[in-house]
């Protein structure tokens, strides 16, 4: 079986700002790699970062992108185009695969292909009749050129970057095209214009945050002495063996389909943002302090999305990366003075918490990474959970609030339920890897402030509720309210929003059977929303009311558990019916039923598909449900 032919990486592509069918990129990547190649069809000064219409068959290029998600934007940007102006090109003639991208423009009679590698790639243009113009350029930010007119190889420099505040930040580049004939470029506004007068050329391009001279390193390394065929062959063998770490057993081919390109996709992120110097050792560019500093680094990365499902997965699938992961956010520690919340090169600061706790604490409960490196990380997370940090990007909003009166008041915060939720959880998670650390004092400490979500819980509404620094419930209380007190949410999807303390909202329910009449009324009541504090409809709205599942939004990381608490709670019926309903209605090919969210959504999918998910990262314990195939192995990772 070749698990590379079920991918398809335009799964979710199909999106737009109003509705979301996953809002991801047909990312042309190697697993975790530090490049990736899409094709770029169209930028518009509103909405540029969705830079990709599946429908459309015309394109400016294939860019060189680094882009997390839409919401976040992109950085480190080059475009390759044949043409100074849109092309069309032949969608049948064409392929997009994660290992290699072919377009064929049938106006200009010309075909560009393009195959990754960890920090560059290979790209071969083959003409018609006769040889033209290869453009290299940006869509946004400077771009500069300088010409080696010894070696030929073409070097330069962009510095966009729509988010992350970074110091000193460039991506350099270095491209070397086998061409006798390659004429030195013009050079104009930012745009090379290279003219290739064979009917064929090869060209390698390799990145670097530090250096010129590292670029052409990359380049050196990962690509000297190979051809686009070999780098492309060199790609399937990668992803099939990838993508391979679990087999499942199904006679239904769409199955496959969706099982697959949710595994491709969920390995995608976050990237490698390292280097390799001559004498074999790490080193990278830190956005914090603009400067170069030894040891491996990640990014492209929101924890408020991806600790729910996606690093229990890199457990199973891709241990030897989650310790390197874990080195690098304890470098961002040191280099910044707090541990990362959601990076973009540098520190985005977008959503709320500190939900790389959870991280640390399954990282530690699964045995990844030593003790060594555990207790950078564990300074890190006392660290946030102490000090508040004067740039909001950065730690626990609202935490001296929170260790004031236990919980984030509502008149000195949007968000306050969520933020106060999380930090519980958090601390759970700190007395967690306390304890695994031999440090029983402190995580006895953070245990008994994990219980601090007890003082939201009114047990008359059944709901999370907001208070006041006064102590007094926010009046009015309606439960189908969005935002204020929650995040992308309303009370209703936050109802078993402590994974940590499950079992202590069903006696706050009343009892387990208790706590699954509130799942049922969860899922029976319809999908209604206020707007809040949101003052119009946004898509997460949208894309709940799309499904036939009541409250609980799918679409969305906070509904992400509860399908799967039927069978913590004692029915696993219940659970089985639902998510059959979701995978089999909400999940297509195609499309996903909201934000894919840097490999989130994907991962939930193969946790379904298997019939088991990480209830409450930090344990190491799954809840069960009955697998959607015949059979599954998980292929053990040698480290």
């Amino acid at each position: 079986m070749r698990y590379l032919d079920y991918v398809n990486i335009r799964m979710g592509t199909d999106s737009k700002p109003e509705f979301s069918r996953g809002n991801t990129l047909p990312l042309c990547q190697l697993p975790f790699g530090m490049c990736a190649f899409s094709p770029q069809t169209d930028v518009k000064e509103k909405n540029s970062e969705w830079f990709y219409d599946p429908k459309s068959n015309e394109m400016d290029g294939i860019r060189l992108t680094h882009q997390p998600s839409p919401w976040i934007g992109d950085f480190g940007t080059l475009l390759f185009s044949l043409d100074k102006k849109k092309a069309h090109f032949d969608t049948e003639k064409s392929a997009l695969m994660p290992n290699y991208i072919s377009v064929y423009f049938d106006g200009l009679g010309a075909r560009f292909e393009i195959a990754p590698s960890e920090r560059g790639g290979i790209f071969k243009i083959e003409f018609e009749n006769e040889g033209g113009y290869l453009y290299l350029s940006s869509p946004h930010g400077n771009t500069d050129f300088r010409l080696d007119n010894e070696s030929k190889v073409l070097y330069g420099t962009n510095d966009f970057i729509r988010n992350g505040n970074c110091k000193n930040f460039k991506m350099y580049f270095a491209i070397s095209i086998d061409d006798a004939d390659f004429v030195a470029p013009e050079i104009e506004n930012g745009v090379a214009k290279i003219k290739l007068c064979s009917k064929k050329a090869e060209g390698r391009v390799g990145i670097s945050y530090i250096s010129y001279e590292m670029a052409l390193k990359n380049l050196e390394k990962e690509l000297g002495g190979k051809s686009y065929v070999e780098l492309k062959s060199e790609g399937e063998e990668i992803w099939d063996q990838r993508l391979g770490r679990i087999t499942i057993e199904s006679s239904d081919d769409e199955q496959k389909r969706i099982f697959y390109s949710c595994m491709y996709r969920a390995v995608l992120f976050p990237n490698k943002a390292y280097e390799i110097d001559d004498n074999g050792e790490a080193m990278h560019y830190s956005p914090f302090t603009g400067c170069v500093h030894k040891g491996k680094r990640y990014t492209n990365n929101g924890f408020w999305d991806t600790y729910r499902t996606s690093y229990t997965l890199f457990s199973m699938i891709a241990r030897e990366e989650f310790a390197e992961m874990l080195e690098g956010f304890a470098s961002d520690y040191d280099e910044s003075g707090y541990l990362p919340r959601w990076t973009a090169m540098g520190e985005a600061g977008c959503m709320p918490s500190t939900l790389i706790d959870a991280v640390i604490a399954e990282a530690v409960c699964q045995g990844i990474g030593d003790k060594k490196l555990h207790e950078r990380l564990f300074n890190g997370m006392l660290h946030h959970a102490n000090i508040a940090s004067k740039d909001l990007r950065f730690g626990r909003k609202n935490i001296d609030q929170y260790l004031k009166f236990g919980y984030v008041p509502y008149d000195f915060s949007d968000e306050s339920i969520n933020l106060s939720l999380d930090f519980a959880y958090g601390d759970w998670c700190i007395a967690k890897v306390a304890k695994s650390l031999g440090k029983d004092e402190i995580a006895r400490e953070y245990f008994e402030r994990s219980e601090n979500y007890k003082l939201l819980f009114d047990k008359k509404t059944g709901f999370f509720r907001a208070k006041s620094s006064l102590g007094e419930w926010r009046e009015d209380f309606d439960p189908f309210v969005w935002g204020y007190d929650y995040t992308e949410s309303s009370a209703w999807q936050n109802v078993f929003g402590v994974p940590h303390a499950l079992d202590a909202v069903a006696e706050m329910l009343g009892g387990k059977e208790k706590a699954r009449e509130k799942l049922d009324e969860i899922f029976d009541t319809p999908p209604k929303f206020v707007y809040g504090r949101y003052g119009a409809e946004i898509h997460e709205m949208s894309e709940m009311a799309a499904c036939d599942l009541g409250q609980c939004a799918i679409s969305n990381q906070p509904s992400f558990t509860i399908p799967f608490l039927y069978a913590y709670y004692g029915d696993k019926k219940k659970s089985d019916d639902v998510i059959k309903k979701i995978t089999r209605e909400y999940f297509t090919p195609d499309s996903y039923p909201g934000d894919e969210d840097n490999g989130s959504m994907s991962a939930w999918y193969i946790f379904a598909t298997i019939g088991k998910y990480p209830t409450c990262p930090g344990t190491g314990e799954f809840t069960e449900t009955t697998p959607l195939v015949k059979n599954y192995k998980i292929k053990k990772e040698q480290v």
